[in-house]
């Protein structure tokens, strides 16, 4: 795991960022989501999912539609520590990803497949339970066409909670933090 996680800490100084440097706890039998809305150079939603002791993690620069027809962006980065599941705050000027971040949305995650076969297949599927992030969803790798970093696509799979984006937009219908809600 620490080696997982060589390039989030390369990437960060955290004798002045706030971010945790590692840590949190693995879930027991229940596999952990997060989607933090972060205000860096652009603003941006960062998926992240618990597997094998880190957060995987893509930024969806567009956030998450409930539209089946919208295959959204998902850049991957680096994996975070489990302990950024937690992290809200500024992360401070000339920093990696400098920005506000805020919990947009968190909850569990139920891998549909095998989860290891899946990622490294380019093909995940999963069901999110989430506050905002309900239903059957799936993570699909691109070709990389000269992109620094690995494209994926979030997009919606059909089932009771798709709508259209014309009907209902997640993010703009629901754009505050739930860190002070229950966790799920």
């Amino acid at each position: 795991m620490e080696d997982a996680l060589k390039p989030y800490k390369a990437k960060r100084n955290f004798a002045i960022t706030p971010e945790p440097a590692d840590g949190g706890e693995e879930g027991a039998g229940v596999l952990s989501f997060v989607i933090q809305k972060h205000w860096a150079s652009r603003l941006h939603y960062d998926f992240r999912l618990e597997l094998d002791g880190t957060m995987k993690s893509w930024a969806v620069p567009k956030g998450p539609s409930y539209d089946t027809h919208d295959k959204r962006m998902a850049v991957q980065v680096e994996d975070h520590p489990i302990s950024y599941n937690r992290f809200e705050g500024t992360i401070p000027e000339k920093q990696y990803g400098a920005g506000k971040v805020i919990i947009w949305d968190r909850g569990s995650w139920q891998p549909l497949d095998d989860p290891r076969r899946g990622y490294a297949a380019g093909n995940l599927k999963f069901e999110l339970h989430g506050h905002k992030m309900r239903g059957k969803w799936v993570l699909v790798r691109m070709k990389r066409r000269g992109e620094k970093q690995q494209p994926w696509l979030l997009i919606k799979e059909k089932d009771d909670y798709a709508r259209p984006a014309a009907e209902f937009s997640v993010v703009d219908e629901m754009p505050d933090s739930v860190a002070s809600l229950p966790e799920l």
